[in-house]
């Protein structure tokens, strides 16, 4: 009997496995779409250019130029691109330039290889560019000689390499998706750990602080991802017709990046010390009664700000800015201790700790910092 249900067991747990593999790889293809039609396009409209406009026969590097710059290496930046395409390009030029010298075979792939690599290493530190331009020069040189003369193969690759460009420039991916996917989790969470900052003070359990605590340093990993996906995404605004509408956008989100930054290290730091004040019984009833639901609130101003950043237009990105504007607004007036009944000095130091993160949240909403400040209270 318990032998028949844990095979029945097994086997729901396999069932389920191979459905979550099925529903996740569904998604990937589905999302990878757009790529995987650029990179079609790209492939064999290199190789039709190099074939039927240059005259070559069978261009096949034309083709893997093509598709190994527009592949599913990475992010599809412009950068990654140029720095595919110029290692594919360089390889096979340095490929057909070695093998006119020292001929074919294997140990001419040997010493092709080793050189090829040790250029690449001088010319860029990139992997990616190091990687490409030794397997390109390598090829060259294993494969039969062309019949189109010497360097059609590296002209071949000029042309995939040069399609691939063109294709990113025309018709780059959203260039907004990665640095809002980000920047919407990272709020999510920021949200996330002041609810659960106001469920502790609510229940006066420090566990619950804790567990805040992690989920506010769970918000690094964003933070680490944004500057890179900024960079890229703004290098394609500025280079692509179709991109160039969200160049404002891009720009402002950006120049954010320090308040998000601050205003998560001073959740981090609340986080932290509400464990403190929660384990020595610091806060009185009325503080705890005042300070719960405040919480609350700069959560919801701090999921207002993920809204926005979420939505596609401006003017949905505007209506959720302003709400949230007024949200955290509305709770940096209340940040003074006397005035939330917190008392002690464990207490009123936890409310101080507010201050400055609500100011940063201001500005990430858009207020200037002096604007930010004054809505706080004075202190006596």
């Amino acid at each position: 009997m318990a032998t028949a249900r844990t095979s029945g067991s097994n086997r729901r747990d396999l069932v389920n496995f191979l459905a979550r593999r099925n529903a996740a790889g569904l998604a990937r293809a589905g999302n990878s779409l757009p790529r995987i039609i650029r990179m079609t396009l790209g492939a064999v409209g290199a190789y039709w250019v190099a074939d039927t406009m240059l005259g070559h026969t069978q261009p096949i590097f034309a083709a893997t130029s093509a598709l190994i710059s527009l592949g599913f290496g990475g992010a599809t930046t412009i950068r990654r691109t140029a720095e595919v395409a110029l290692g594919c390009t360089l390889g096979v030029a340095l490929g057909d330039t070695l093998m006119h010298l020292l001929g074919q075979g294997i140990w001419q792939a040997a010493v092709v290889m080793s050189l090829s690599l040790v250029v690449a290493r001088y010319l860029d530190s990139g992997p990616i560019f190091s990687t490409q331009l030794g397997m390109q020069s390598a090829l060259v040189v294993l494969l039969p000689i062309s019949v189109d003369g010497p360097f059609s193969r590296s002209l071949d690759a000029l042309t995939g390499s040069v399609l691939a460009l063109l294709i990113i420039i025309l018709w780059p991916s959203d260039p907004r998706r990665t640095p809002v996917a980000a920047l919407s989790e990272l709020f999510k969470e920021l949200s996330e750990t002041m609810l659960e900052c106001s469920w502790a003070i609510r229940d006066d359990d420090r566990r619950a602080a804790f567990h805040a605590l992690i989920k506010a340093r769970a918000t690094q990993k964003h933070l680490d991802q944004l500057p890179g996906a900024f960079r890229a995404a703004q290098e394609i605004a500025m280079l692509s017709p179709a991109g160039r509408r969200h160049r404002e956008e891009l720009t402002r989100l950006s120049e954010r990046f320090n308040h998000y930054d601050w205003a998560a290290r001073n959740a981090r730091v609340f986080a932290r010390r509400l464990s403190s004040v929660l384990s020595n019984s610091a806060l009185t009833p009325e503080g705890s009664a005042s300070l719960a639901p405040l919480l609350r609130e700069i959560s919801e101003g701090i999921n207002a700000l993920a809204h926005s950043v979420r939505e596609p237009n401006l003017a949905g990105q505007r209506k959720f800015e302003k709400g949230a504007r007024s949200q955290l607004e509305a709770a940096a007036a209340q940040l003074d201790p006397r005035a939330l009944g917190v008392e002690g000095l464990q207490g009123e130091g936890l409310v101080l700790l507010l201050r400055p993160m609500l100011v940063d949240l201001l500005e990430a909403a858009g207020r200037d910092h002096e604007a930010a400040i004054e809505v706080l209270p004075k202190l006596s």
